[in-house]
């Protein structure tokens, strides 16, 4: 869980210094699709969710 936290602050830290702010939303977009898909996976909701994609 440690290196997942060293992540987020490299890519945060890549974000300041090469200013392009514009990738958080698409980052954090991509992130909450995942955690969507995964956290869905074995309810009733599954079947609703992948018919989006």
């Amino acid at each position: 869980m440690d290196a997942f936290f060293e992540l987020i602050v490299d890519i945060w830290d890549f974000l300041k210094v090469r200013k392009k702010y514009w990738l958080a939303p698409l980052i954090i977009t991509i992130l909450l699709m995942g955690a969507l898909l995964i956290f869905t996976q074995g309810s009733v909701v599954a079947p609703f969710i992948y018919s989006i994609f």
